[in-house]
C-alpha cells in the first residue's frame, strides 16, 4: 500500500479532475471566462472579444449549449454575461431558463460579440476574453485547464498574471504517477477513502437514462439497443455509454462527471465499467475499485497528453475503462498491462475533429475496442514490443501515444481545423 501522504495526494487529485460539468467543456471554458470578465466590468458589455486556440475554436464550433437548444460560440458567450456566475465552474450555464435564452439571442442580434483564432496561442486551451462597455475594459484568460484563470485586469490594474507553465496546485505539482503505482492505489487504498468515486457512476448513470427517454443527436444509443447486435452485456455497454454522450453533446441540461475537463472522457471512463459490474453481480468495493483505476489511469495519460490534441480523447477514456473491465474480469496487474497495449496498438490514430454530436459513435469505438482488449487480455493475449507503437514497458508504451497525439498530430490539427473553418 502507498504511504498515506502520497495516497492524500492521489485523492487529492481526482476530485480535482473528476469533476461534473453541464455541456461541452470548451465552450463552457468560454462562458466561464464571459462570465468572470462580466463579473469585472460591473456593467453590461457594448463589445465583446473572444480569442481561442485552435483546439478550443476546433471543439467549440459544432456542439450544442446547455438549455438553449442552439449550436456554437455566439449563445455560449451571450449566455455566459446574462446568467453566468464564475462561482459554478464548469456548471456555469446551469441558470438558464427560457426568458434568460431571448435575451441572449437579442445580444447575438446586436453584434457586439466577435471570435477570433488567437494566432501562436501559449497553450492548446487557451480562452481571452476582453469586454468593454466602452469606458472600461476587463480581460480574463483561462488556460491549461478549463476551469483555471491565468490572467485577470480591469482597465489597467492587473488582477492576476500566473505564468503559463505554473500550477495553481502545489499538492499535487510533484505527483508522479505511472502504471503500478496506479495500479498499488486503486487496488490497495482503503475502499472508503475512494469510495466518493461512486458519484461519477451515479451522476453518469442517471444522464444515461434522462438521455434514452428523449432523441439527442444522432440516436447513437437506440441504435444500438435495438436488438440487432443482440442483447447482451457488451451491446448494453455500448448504448448506456453513447446515451449519455448523445444527450450530452446535444446540450441537455444536467450534469457528467468529467475527467481532465472532458464530459465524454468521464463517462466512457465510467459507464463501460459500472454497467460489466453491474451485469456480473460485483461488490461495492470492486466496483469502487474498478472506477477508481479506470479514472486515474486516464488522468496518467492525460497528464502527460495535455488537455486538447489532435487525438480524439476517447481512446484515452476507454485506456482507463479497458483496465477497469479487466479488473472486474478477475485480471492481474500484468494482464491490465495487456489491455493498455492491446489498447494502445489498436486506436491510437483516432482524431479528434471537434465536439459535436458524432462523438457518441467515436465513443463507442472506444468502448468496444476496451473490452475486446480486456477479453484478450485475460487470455494472456498481448501485442508484442515489435508491433508498432508497442513497447515492453507499459508506461514506456503511454509515453509513445502521449508523444503522438501531442507531437506527431500536431500539422494534422491544423489541417482538420483548417477543413472545418472552409466548408
Amino acid at each position: 500500500m502507498l504511504a498515506k501522504k502520497e495516497r492524500a495526494k492521489i485523492i487529492h487529485l481526482i476530485k480535482q479532475e473528476v469533476t461534473p460539468a453541464i455541456g461541452c467543456t470548451e465552450p463552457v471554458a468560454v462562458a466561464l471566462a464571459v462570465a468572470k470578465a462580466h463579473e469585472l466590468l460591473g456593467t453590461f458589455p457594448e463589445k465583446i472579444d473572444v480569442f481561442l486556440s485552435a483546439n478550443v475554436l476546433k471543439n467549440a464550433m459544432g456542439v450544442g449549449i446547455p438549455g438553449t437548444g442552439m449550436v456554437g460560440l455566439p449563445i455560449a458567450i451571450a449566455m455566459g454575461v446574462i446568467v453566468g456566475k464564475s462561482e459554478y465552474g464548469l456548471e456555469v450555464l446551469k441558470d438558464i431558463t427560457p426568458e434568460k435564452l431571448l435575451e441572449g439571442q437579442e445580444m447575438i442580434a446586436r453584434k457586439i460579440i466577435s471570435i477570433h483564432l488567437k494566432e501562436n496561442a501559449p497553450d492548446k486551451l487557451f480562452v481571452e476574453v476582453i469586454m468593454t462597455d466602452n469606458k472600461n475594459t476587463a480581460k480574463v484568460v483561462i488556460s491549461h485547464e478549463h476551469a483555471r484563470f491565468s490572467f485577470l485586469s480591469f482597465n489597467d490594474n492587473v488582477l492576476l498574471d500566473l505564468v503559463e507553465t505554473q500550477t495553481l496546485d502545489r499538492e499535487t505539482e510533484e505527483l508522479q504517477l505511472s502504471f503500478d503505482k496506479v495500479c498499488e492505489f486503486a487496488c490497495t487504498t482503503p475502499v472508503d477513502e475512494i469510495s466518493f468515486i461512486k458519484r461519477a457512476a451515479e451522476l453518469n448513470t442517471s444522464a444515461a437514462v434522462e438521455s434514452l427517454k428523449g432523441t439527442y443527436g444522432h440516436s447513437v444509443a437506440h441504435t444500438l439497443a435495438n436488438g440487432m447486435m443482440g442483447n447482451t452485456v457488451f451491446t448494453k455497454m455500448l448504448s448506456v455509454t453513447a446515451a449519455a454522450c448523445d444527450a450530452r453533446m446535444a446540450g441537455a441540461m444536467f450534469p457528467v462527471m468529467s475527467n481532465s475537463g472532458s464530459g465524454n472522457q468521464g463517462i466512457a471512463a465510467t459507464l463501460p465499467v459500472s454497467v460489466f459490474a453491474e451485469d456480473s453481480g460485483k461488490s461495492e468495493e470492486e466496483l469502487i475499485r474498478a472506477l477508481t483505476l479506470s479514472h486515474l489511469m486516464t488522468i496518467y495519460i492525460k497528464q502527460s497528453l495535455g488537455r486538447l490534441s489532435g487525438l480524439c480523447g476517447a481512446v484515452v477514456a476507454a485506456t482507463g475503462s479497458a483496465c477497469g473491465v479487466t479488473y472486474l474480469m478477475g485480471g492481474t496487474r500484468e494482464q491490465i498491462g495487456y489491455a493498455v497495449k492491446n489498447m494502445i496498438g489498436n486506436i491510437t490514430g483516432m482524431i479528434c475533429d471537434g465536439a459535436k454530436p458524432s462523438c457518441a459513435l467515436k465513443v463507442s469505438n472506444g468502448v468496444s475496442t476496451a473490452t475486446l482488449s480486456a477479453l484478450l487480455a485475460m487470455d494472456n493475449k498481448v501485442l508484442s514490443s515489435i508491433e508498432g507503437i508497442t513497447d515492453e514497458d507499459v508506461d514506456k508504451t503511454i509515453l509513445n501515444l502521449t508523444k503522438i497525439g501531442r507531437e506527431g498530430m500536431n500539422e494534422t490539427d491544423r489541417m482538420i481545423l483548417d477543413i472545418m473553418t472552409h466548408k
